[in-house]
């Protein structure tokens, strides 16, 4: 715990100058309740319950969803604090280029809420789509999620809908970006309108290049 405590300590000195933020570490079960270390300082939490301004919305397994000022994060056991409480950081960066591959496709490395994915543009997804398997490994919340439908070339497929805090294609990185889950699993991320409608967009032969508006 002293370990963990000098972590933390070292951590929110790097973020002094951020003001009203929160450094939380989700450190591991204490019976049916999580262990929160909150600026430094350990809390036993059950769900419903707030510390220091941090709530616990849901805790399974290891991994659990908080909420401070109304917005939620994913947190899993064993993995780098979370500073609460700070927009993400926006890339200076403004440009993608991408080239085809040997099918035609564009795909791209990148992340969702700084885990990472692999992408290919779909032009024709109305939002960026995504697998129930990666939404759950990237821990997102769908308990609460508002259900939609989706119409596939077999038809209508349910859908969970939600809002993704950042998603990162190279360096470009932009925030709130509304994505639909699938229950079947899918071999890339579509990165959909809701991510393309706020760039601009040419292409050339092979080679695509996405501008931030």
């Amino acid at each position: 715990m002293t370990a963990l405590r000098t972590a933390a300590a070292a951590l929110l000195l790097a973020v002094a100058g951020v003001a009203q933020a929160q450094l939380v570490v989700l450190s591991g079960r204490m019976g049916e309740k999580a262990l929160l270390v909150v600026d430094g300082q350990p809390y036993t939490v059950a769900v419903g319950q707030t510390v220091a301004g941090v709530k616990l919305l849901r805790w399974e397994g290891d991994v659990a969803q908080v909420e401070r000022a109304g917005r939620s994060y994913p947190m899993r056991v064993g993995e780098t604090p979370v500073l609460l409480g700070v927009a993400p950081p926006r890339s200076a960066a403004r440009e993608i280029v991408l080239t085809a591959g040997s099918g035609g496709h564009f795909t791209a490395a990148g992340s969702i809420n700084g885990k990472q994915v692999r992408f290919m543009v779909d032009t024709g997804a109305t939002l960026v789509s995504l697998g129930k398997d990666d939404a759950e490994r990237l821990g997102l919340d769908l308990s609460n999620a508002r259900r939609g439908t989706t119409q596939t070339a077999n038809g209508p497929v349910p859908v969970w809908l939600v809002t993704l805090n950042t998603v990162r294609v190279g360096e470009v990185e932009l925030s709130n970006v509304g994505a639909a889950v699938v229950p079947q699993a899918m071999p890339m991320v579509l990165l959909g309108n809701s991510f393309l409608s706020r760039m601009s967009m040419k292409r050339e032969a092979d080679v695509m290049r996405l501008e931030l508006r």
